[in-house]
């Protein structure tokens, strides 16, 4: 191997991280939300396990990358999905004895795994770009740079503890990401670029504000069903 092909992967690499690093910011969150109510214990295993799923995920979809982002309404379904999660995210965890600890620990897994690829759709084609058909630099490229992004939820996570109004906040963001994911759509773009260029920016408010509103609705609702089942248990043992 000579002094410019090292050079050139070492460039790759370089930018496979950058790009993963600067993107990333809304996975950190997704990992802080979904990993918030675990026990310590549990909440690196959720970790490790949520980040090697979207590893490999992420080397699959960057390797098909061109074809999925010419594919329309794609991003469009991605961001409905995504909505779903943020109001699910912002509901409190159900305490119920019949809930086991691994249930709670593979529906984290399973929800940061889901998010984050939702969330890379629109990132893929920028680390495949910078990956240039070299796979094996795209997967060590992702893979040393998932402990900054650990670490960054780990700090999310500790500060949601500290201060609730950021689960809400969180949740928000991930329903203004996935606004943005829909008017970026391949298959409404240019629709509304030529027709509505203002709902570019109204949508993803907009999200952002559906996410929060309902999972506040939801949340409340849940918190009285749980309130109401708490005094009929009491009630009963007496």
């Amino acid at each position: 191997m000579d002094f410019a092909t090292t050079s050139d992967l070492l460039i790759a690499l370089f930018q496979i991280a950058a790009i993963n690093v600067i993107l990333s910011g809304d996975n950190a969150v997704v990992i802080a939300l979904a990993c918030r109510s675990l026990p310590p214990a549990q909440q690196k295993r959720a970790f490790l396990l949520g980040s090697l799923g979207v590893i490999v995920l992420m080397v699959i979809l960057t390797a098909f990358a061109s074809y999925l982002m010419t594919l329309p309404y794609l991003e469009l379904a991605g961001s409905v999905v995504l909505i779903w999660i943020g109001i699910k995210l912002l509901l409190p965890e159900e305490e119920g004895g019949n809930v086991k600890e691994s249930d709670h620990l593979f529906e984290a897994v399973k929800t940061i795994i889901i998010a984050d690829i939702v969330m890379s759709l629109d990132n893929v084609l920028g680390m495949a770009g910078a990956a240039r058909g070299h796979l094996s630099m795209l997967i060590v490229g992702l893979v040393i740079t998932i402990p900054l992004i650990l670490f960054c939820s780990a700090i999310i996570m500790n500060l949601m503890v500290r201060f609730p109004v950021l689960i809400t906040f969180g949740g928000a963001l991930l329903g203004y990401v996935a606004g943005e994911m829909a008017v970026g759509d391949p298959g409404l773009a240019g629709w509304l670029a030529a027709r509505a260029p203002a709902l570019e920016f109204v949508v993803p408010i907009a999200a952002a504000c559906f996410v929060v509103g309902v999972g506040k609705l939801l949340a409340r609702r849940r918190l009285r069903r749980l309130e109401i089942e708490e005094v009929a248990h009491a009630a009963g043992a007496e």
